[in-house]
């Protein structure tokens, strides 16, 4: 009699993906609200489209991933951060323009599926979207043995927010003589790792579990510092109609290529260098690698991870509202007539 060939021998457990989707259906269901129109495990996600208090909703839409930072959490067996860095920098991304989000869709790939690390990489989304006050909605977790190596995962997130058109924050206001204010970050948040480990693991030679006197704790520890999630940051200040003229979210490419993303082409924004404390990690990676100064400027956040720009007049409102927040700030720089870029004095 010919052998009997399973999905399960070509790689593919389908139990596992069974156990998987039970748990993560009972931690997505804790982020769902009363617009939430269907479960986990429909073939489409549905949520309700009635804005009654908008008068012209706009949607903002956006997707990413968190890069190879996943290889720190590969290499340190901690899976629960990666996914709350993942809706962290989707939130932040439709923030930018004035957008509330709404739902979050999440997308899962591995070689072999393990329920366990899955579980904690959903607990991480979970948490975000909680803190975001949006529903994970609905997703993918896709099992493709030979395609990732024993272990890998990759990670993508997809999520839809709302503005009211009036409210929407697009840069196109801004003129000179405005002012920029900057929220710090925690560390790296999700870009420049693969630089960041080039320098720490193999020219520096650390172990990911090495404690680096420099950084307080160990490689992995540093590296796995959260992507912030800066709505509860500015939740009082979008309140204000029209104070905030630009906001600049500051991912891959730094503060020098992401600023100019939402400057028009007449101002450039001169940036007062050493106006805010540079986190000890870069010090370390720029001292390790003799990293360029402009190559430090486009590779990473330097410790600044959202830009506010605001009129002059309206400085000491933000500023007022960030302190109520809790919230550190610095003023890094001012609007000035330009081409539509940053400038470094």
């Amino acid at each position: 009699m010919r052998e009997q060939i399973t999905y399960k021998d070509a790689g593919v457990d389908i139990d596992a993906a069974d156990v998987a989707t039970s748990r993560i259906k009972r931690l997505a269901r804790t982020t769902f609200n009363e617009r939430v129109l269907s479960d986990i495990g429909s073939f489409g996600g549905m949520f309700s489209g009635l804005f009654p208090q908008m008068r012209e909703p706009v949607l903002v839409a956006s997707c990413d991933g968190v890069g190879t930072k996943l290889k720190i959490a590969f290499a340190s067996g901690i899976h629960h951060t990666v996914g709350y860095d993942l809706v962290a920098h989707c939130i932040d991304d439709i923030l930018v323009q004035g957008a509330r989000p709404l739902f979050f869709l999440d997308y899962i790939a591995t070689g072999r599926l393990d329920p366990e690390i899955i579980e904690q990489v959903i607990a991480g989304m979970t948490r975000g979207c909680v803190e975001g006050g949006c529903a994970l909605l609905g997703g993918e977790t896709a099992e493709m043995p030979e395609f990732y190596a024993d272990g890998e995962y990759d990670i993508a997130g997809f999520i839809v927010g709302v503005v009211d058109r009036t409210k929407i924050i697009d840069g196109k206001r801004i003129t000179a003589g405005d002012v920029a204010i900057a929220l710090p970050s925690v560390g790296l948040h999700t870009n420049g790792y693969s630089l960041a480990r080039k320098l720490l693991l193999d020219i520096a030679g650390y172990q990911i579990d090495s404690r680096v006197e420099e950084l307080g704790g160990t490689v992995a520890e540093e590296l796995l510092k959260p992507h912030r999630n800066y709505l509860p940051a500015l939740d009082r200040i979008l309140a204000h109609d029209g104070v905030i003229k630009g906001l600049a979210h500051i991912t891959g490419g730094g503060l020098t290529d992401n600023v100019p993303r939402i400057l028009p082409g007449n101002v450039d924004l001169a940036i007062e260098d050493g106006s805010w404390p540079v986190l000890p990690v870069f010090s370390l990676l720029q001292k390790i690698g003799n990293v360029p100064r402009d190559e430090m400027r486009r590779t990473f956040n330097l410790g600044l991870g959202m830009v506010i720009i605001t009129a002059r007049e309206h400085a000491a409102l933000v500023e007022e509202e960030l302190r109520g927040a809790g919230e550190a700030h610095y003023r890094i720089g001012e609007v000035v007539a330009g081409e539509g870029k940053v400038r470094w004095v």
